[in-house]
């Protein structure tokens, strides 16, 4: 991403925590009702609106969750295990989770080297996320190091068939992210849908998605409504972001959100669409809130 704020560097310092700080008893049961703003956005509700927590990093946590309620959310997306009590004080969801140990967008379950930790984190976080009443967890195809595609289903495969067995017991939904190689995640393995979608018969797992990343794929390969129309079976999730700069959904950018709204949810789709734009404006919230509203279909 070209952001010098990059998800990249969040992601390792967002789940420095460790998930045994997380217990089921405290998680469940440490949710304290907030007074309601006279502000609160009255959003129609056809499309599940999230919101990523790595992007307003800068905002105290606890501040920025109170914020998300003014704004008519009710879920924040990329949150580690340590997080999650915070999120549930404020009545708020989890919409995509992180393992509990290390993630990396660059290696991932395309090189064997990764599976023995990345199995053991992702069987580490399942009951957790059962106990919290979380569905959803993001992973990563790896950068492809000269790998063809054929070794990159195969190794993802033995990796994802030791973990999802589990996954199904527990009702979890495991999703592979899709990134674009050419500006932001070089060498990105998953970086064009028919390689996910791919995958994803491979493994024949209804507990196994893509993310769907928009602002991603219109760089990549572009055709956004139609690609999403066709192969809606094997999204699980989405992220926004306006093409160029990854800035805020206005007319500024090169992306028609409203009509790509109009074609998730003619889909049938019920999963959550998390705000995952860079804010180029000083007032981060007030640009959250505009790109909400516009979503908001």
């Amino acid at each position: 991403m070209n952001h010098p704020s990059s998800r990249r560097k969040v992601i390792k310092n967002m789940i420095a925590g460790s998930a045994a700080l997380v217990t089921g008893g405290h998680l469940l049961s440490s949710y304290t009702p907030q007074p309601k703003s006279e502000n609160i956005l009255k959003l129609k509700g056809n499309i599940n609106q999230s919101v990523c927590r790595w992007v307003y990093e800068s905002i105290p946590y606890e501040e920025f969750c109170q914020q998300v309620k003014d704004l008519g959310l009710h879920a924040i997306d990329l949150v580690a295990t340590k997080d999650w009590p915070l999120l549930q004080q404020y009545g708020l969801y989890c919409s995509m989770c992180y393992v509990a140990g290390e993630v990396s967008l660059t290696n991932g379950f395309n090189n064997p080297i990764y599976h023995g930790k990345l199995i053991s984190q992702y069987l580490e976080v399942f009951p957790l996320m059962a106990k919290a009443g979380y569905k959803n967890v993001i992973c990563f195809s790896g950068s492809r190091a000269g790998m063809d595609d054929e070794t990159g289903w195969n190794n993802c495969l033995k990796g994802l068939q030791q973990i999802m067995p589990a996954a199904e017991k527990q009702d979890i939904i495991v999703h592979m992210e899709l990134l674009n190689s050419r500006v932001d995640h070089k060498d990105y393995m998953c970086d064009h849908t028919s390689w996910g979608v791919a995958l994803c018969k491979k493994l024949g797992s209804p507990n196994f998605k893509l993310l769907y990343d928009i602002y991603h794929m219109q760089i990549d390969e572009g055709d956004v409504i139609r690609t999403i129309r066709n192969n809606h079976e094997f999204i699980g999730h989405f992220h926004t972001g306006g093409v160029p700069g990854r800035h805020e959904l206005d007319d500024t950018q090169e992306l028609c959100y409203p009509a790509i709204m109009r074609a998730i949810l003619e889909t049938g789709f019920k999963g959550y669409v998390a705000q995952e734009f860079v804010p180029s404006s000083k007032d981060k919230i007030a640009a959250l809130k505009q790109c909400v509203q516009i979503c908001d279909i």
